[in-house]
């Protein structure tokens, strides 16, 4: 483990991490990230939202810098209000891939992110919102999912857990896309090759930060690729099994200010 005086780069996902259930941060987790830039670290949000639904997020959190959006697919300026950096799924390949999975599972039900600062998230029938409170439109039928670019494709199956989807998925889908589970009802497409760890180095490369000083906190599967990337990765306690199993360490809940318990030790 490194000094604590090494850690230069705070990242943190959002939901089932820095934020509360009811999308909100506890004024001590803010106060620790508070703390922590002070000492000189950067902060950056490293999340599966896309750009759009993360810039409210951002300002009531304060950060007007970087952001890492949308699985690694987004490098958003907050500041700006701009991409930095994009890459989106190809439409054909995703529907390949939509494809090769209901051949072995059956029907499921998909949703997109489209890109840009701007982009909607599109559902089609059938398809229900993992959070309520995200915004999304509905469209008529699938064909309607395609017509801009897009960052990724969100599943949903209506009888397999997230587990049996994304291993499914995996194992079918190949090079065609990247698939992640990033939290419950979250099974997801995103351009091969494409994790948090690509946005987050692209991220930490354009502020003149290094991945030996950087310290990762998350929950759930598509956080392994960033917590391989970092100096050190922290679990919160509600984490999946998997991100554990990879884990430097365990804190607290995202409920219980575990971001704040680390951050608080780390620099005092």
């Amino acid at each position: 483990m490194a000094a604590p005086t090494a850690y230069s780069l705070v990242a943190t996902d959002l939901d089932g991490t820095l934020l509360r259930g009811d999308d909100t941060a506890s004024d001590r987790s803010l106060a620790a990230l508070v703390r922590a830039t002070a000492a000189g670290a950067r902060h950056l949000v490293v999340t599966g939202r896309p750009a759009p639904r993360v810039r409210p997020l951002l300002e009531g959190l304060g950060c007007t810098g970087l952001a890492v959006c949308g699985q690694g697919a987004q490098v958003y300026d907050a500041g700006a209000d701009r991409l930095l950096w994009s890459v989106t799924l190809d439409r054909e390949l995703a529907e390949t891939a939509l494809g090769k999975i209901e051949a072995e599972v059956g029907q499921v039900h998909a949703a997109v992110d489209q890109d840009g600062v701007d982009g909607l998230t599109l559902i089609e029938p059938g398809y229900r919102m993992p959070r309520p409170t995200l915004p999304a439109v509905r469209v008529g039928r699938r064909d309607d999912l395609w017509g801009k670019p897009l960052s990724k494709v969100l599943l949903r199956h209506p009888e397999l857990s997230d587990d049996e989807l994304a291993a499914t998925a995996r194992a079918v889908v190949g090079s065609l896309a990247t698939v992640t589970m990033s939290g419950p009802g979250t099974v997801e497409l995103q351009p091969c090759g494409i994790t948090k760890a690509t946005g987050l180095a692209l991220a930490a490369e354009h502020l003149g930060l290094r991945r030996e000083r950087a310290l990762a906190f998350g929950d759930m599967p598509n956080d392994i690729p960033m917590f391989d990337w970092a100096a050190h990765g922290v679990a919160m306690a509600n984490a999946h099994p998997e991100l554990k199993a990879v884990a430097d360490e365990v804190t607290l809940s995202n409920e219980d200010d575990g971001i704040a318990v680390v951050l608080e030790r780390l620099f005092p």
